[in-house]
């Protein structure tokens, strides 16, 4: 019989490291947010039915402390966003933030584990690097030297292929690095809040890749502004959970199809060569295809939905294949960007 006890035991379940969930917000404090599955370290929320921002928070930087994907604004302290992490979720406040009343929300969640603590393997120490090697995701946070060639050790055991950094104390905006942005995507960055075209920075990562133990670090002060908080949150590939790339658009309804090795749960992507949103897809607000429901990153607009144009998409046992032909994903020999994580590794079937 095809059942679990039949077959080998995967490497990592995915559901155990990420998971999305949808809630409607009711404005009460203290209200409990469950079926997570796990006690999240990174939550990224959105109300999605009206124009509020995204929300980011972590073990990390602590449960007062948010930052806005849309945002270059400072890193701010509110007790009534988000009050604990929970066993199997995490309790909010009043705030319309991530509890508006009347309105739905959907909030990406990312195991981390452990307690964290200085890393000391790059010339920068960091203030505390929080790292969950099975599932090659990691947070950290650092004070800058503006030095160019400072490294920080991620606390991961395989080279970074996705990360983005951002300021704290300060306004700044979102430096991201990709694997697959260019040739050489050492020498480039994306920005996570406009829907700009990558562009070559040499001050940014100092034209160095990262390696199995460091991030190095440019002066600019985007990055590494001397005595200036930053966060850093740091992913990697893992076999049948997650997976990070580039493919090139075609500009058709049976367009590019990306093999990842599982059903995804969630995937992102960026233009790269050119201009373009930064998209959000997932298996909660999209449960059957086509996936024709979008968040974009880079903006606070509400959940955007078209069955014919910029988002249609279809999950697959493997991977995902666009089936339109909008330049804001598929545009005839562009470079675009993808983050996917799991929902069913592909390897394993549909028994767990």
């Amino acid at each position: 019989a095809l059942c679990t006890e039949n077959l080998p035991e995967p490497d990592i379940i995915p559901t155990d490291y990420f998971s999305a969930i949808k809630y409607d917000g009711n404005a009460t404090d203290d209200r409990t947010v469950t079926g997570v599955g796990f006690s999240p370290g990174f939550v990224w929320s959105k109300a999605f039915t009206t124009t509020y921002n995204h929300y980011m928070v972590d073990t990390v930087r602590g449960v007062n402390a948010y930052v806005n994907s849309n945002r270059v604004n400072a890193e701010t302290s509110d007790t009534d966003i988000l009050k604990s992490f929970d066993a199997d979720g995490y309790t909010l406040g009043n705030s319309g933030n991530m509890n508006e009343s009347g309105h739905s929300h959907i909030a990406w969640n990312w195991y981390l584990g452990g307690t964290g603590a200085a890393n000391t393997e790059g010339s920068l120490n960091t203030t505390k690097t929080q790292a969950s090697t099975a599932s090659g995701f990691s947070i950290v946070t650092y004070t800058g030297n503006a030095t160019s060639g400072a490294t920080l050790g991620h606390g991961l055991t395989k080279a970074p292929e996705w990360f983005m950094t951002k300021k704290r104390g300060a306004s700044g905006g979102w430096m991201v690095y990709h694997i697959g942005n260019t040739a050489a995507p050492e020498t480039d960055e994306l920005n996570l809040e406009v829907t700009e075209a990558t562009q070559d920075s040499a001050n940014i990562w100092n034209d160095t890749l990262p390696s199995n133990t460091v991030i190095t670090l440019g002066n600019n002060s985007v990055i590494n502004q001397s005595g200036a908080t930053f966060v850093a949150y740091a992913w990697h590939s893992v076999e049948g959970f997650s997976k990070f790339g580039s493919y090139v658009g075609t500009n058709s309804t049976d367009g590019a199809f990306v093999y990842l090795g599982f059903k995804p749960a969630l995937v992102i992507t960026k233009a790269a060569s050119r201009t373009g949103h930064w998209n959000m897809q997932d298996n909660k607000n999209n449960p059957t295809n086509r996936v024709n429901k979008v968040i974009f990153a880079n903006t606070n607009d509400g959940q955007y939905t078209d069955p014919n144009a910029a988002c249609l998409i279809d999950f697959t046992s493997n991977g995902f294949k666009w089936r339109n032909n909008d330049d804001n994903n598929n545009d005839t020999g562009e470079t675009y960007v993808y983050m996917a994580w799991a929902a069913v590794p592909a390897k394993f079937s549909n028994a767990y």
